[in-house]
């Protein structure tokens, strides 16, 4: 990418609180119409809720909201031990712009900011490809939800988690049980 001047990408970081109401509403725009009206596939309210309280890792060219993605703190457990996980939510690129590397832009600055400061990354996907190449791994283990003491399977999201080793990973293997704590909206 080769822009310069106005048109050069700007990356930011931010936390949510750091955003503006127009930020949070172009952002939000952003991503329903990247995730298009398909029922199954729609960016919901619960999807929202879910990318906001971290950091948001917004792509700006010439002013406009191009791409975005949002980090936020999980407790993943890996074959019942807790990993302190930095999950990956709403990302998205608009639709016209997608194939001119922000979305990548956008994910190899999540990745490194993951890499430096949590013990694992995580995120659900149908889109494994993408990430595959900037070192994400298919879990291919049973995965699971908490809630309180209790777990439910949750073998409709198998084969789609995907995670990020980081330099403080404790040892990983993809084919232990892993789980999420309960939320609204989708679990993974």
């Amino acid at each position: 990418m080769s822009l310069r001047g106005p048109d050069r990408p700007r990356l930011r970081r931010l936390s949510t609180r750091e955003l503006t109401r127009s930020e949070l509403a172009a952002i939000r725009a952003l991503l329903e119409r990247a995730f298009g009206s398909d029922e199954e596939e729609r960016f919901t309210d619960a999807d929202w809720d879910h990318s906001l309280g971290g950091v948001h890792f917004v792509l700006d060219v010439a002013g406009e909201i191009v791409a975005h993605a949002s980090v936020v703190e999980r407790d993943l457990h890996i074959g019942g031990r807790p990993v302190r996980t930095g999950y990956v939510e709403a990302v998205a690129t608009e639709p016209e712009r997608q194939g001119a590397g922000f979305g990548s832009l956008v994910m190899t600055d999540v990745t490194t900011w993951i890499k430096d400061r949590f013990e694992l990354g995580g995120l659900g996907t149908g889109r494994q490809g993408f990430y595959l190449r900037l070192g994400w791994l298919t879990w291919i283990g049973p995965s699971s939800v908490r809630m309180g003491d209790n777990e439910r399977p949750t073998s409709e999201d198998d084969g789609y988690i995907m995670v990020l080793p980081t330099p403080s990973s404790p040892p990983l293997d993809l084919t232990l049980p892993i789980s999420c704590e309960w939320r609204p909206g989708d679990v993974w």
